[in-house]
C-alpha cells in the first residue's frame, strides 16, 4: 500500500489540494459585516471555527484583506450565520467577488442585530453577534507574511430558532448544518445515523 508524500511548498501533485479536504468537514463562516460607509457585506468562509468557551470566541481566516476582514478592522463587528442545507444556493451566491450587496444578490433578508450594527441573515436559524477581539496577519515559519488575516470575535449575543432546542439541548441534526469538505465543490451534512456518544473519563 503506497503513501502519497509531498512538501506543500513544492506542490501537492494532485488534481486538487487535499489540505482543505483532510481538515474537514468544516463549518462555514457565513459572515455579515458593514463597511465604514454603511454598505452591507455577506461572505462565506471555509476556514472558520469556535476557539473558546468563556468568553465564547469564534474566528475565520481570509486569504487577504478583502471586504470582510477590512470591514471588521474598520467597525470591530461581525455576525456569524448558520448555513443550513436549505440555504446552500443563496450561500453560494454570496461567494461572489463582485462589489455588490450580497443580501440583494442572494435574495436574503438583512435583519438588524440587537447589540451590534452588523446585519444578520434573517433566514438563518442560528446567528451570533460578535465583537472583534483580535486580527492577526498570518505568517509562514520564517515569519514572512502569508497575506491572510485571522479575525477572532467574542460572541456577545446568540439567536437560536426555538425548534432547534430539544429539552434544552441544541439538536445539531435538526439544524442541518452544511459543512465544507472534499474537493472544490463538495459539501456535507450531519445525519442521525452518524452520531456516536462517548462520555469523558472522570479521573
Amino acid at each position: 500500500m503506497g503513501v502519497h508524500t509531498y512538501r506543500p511548498a513544492e506542490g501537492h501533485g494532485l488534481a486538487h489540494n487535499p489540505f482543505n479536504a483532510i481538515v474537514g468537514p468544516r463549518p462555514i463562516g457565513w459572515i455579515g459585516t458593514l463597511a465604514a460607509d454603511g454598505r452591507r457585506n455577506l461572505a462565506p468562509y471555509s476556514f472558520f471555527n469556535a476557539f473558546n468557551y468563556t468568553p465564547p470566541l469564534v474566528g475565520f481566516s481570509s486569504t487577504a484583506w478583502k471586504h470582510t476582514a477590512r470591514n471588521c478592522a474598520d467597525t470591530g463587528e461581525f455576525t456569524w450565520n448558520l448555513v443550513s442545507r436549505d440555504l446552500l444556493v443563496p450561500m453560494n451566491e454570496t461567494a461572489t467577488l463582485s462589489d455588490v450587496d450580497e443580501f440583494v444578490r442572494a435574495g436574503l433578508t438583512p435583519e438588524a442585530s440587537e447589540v451590534i450594527a452588523a446585519p444578520r441573515v434573517g433566514e438563518a436559524r442560528v446567528t451570533f453577534e460578535c465583537r472583534v477581539t483580535q486580527q492577526i496577519e498570518l505568517t509562514d515559519v520564517a515569519g514572512r507574511p502569508s497575506g491572510a488575516v485571522l479575525t477572532v470575535g467574542e460572541v456577545v449575543m446568540v439567536h437560536i430558532d426555538d425548534d432547534l432546542l430539544v429539552d434544552g439541548i441544541f439538536d445539531t441534526v435538526r439544524a442541518e448544518p452544511l459543512l465544507r469538505g472534499g474537493g472544490p465543490t463538495a459539501y456535507f451534512g450531519i445525519a442521525d445515523g452518524s452520531r456516536l456518544d462517548l462520555a469523558r473519563p472522570r479521573d
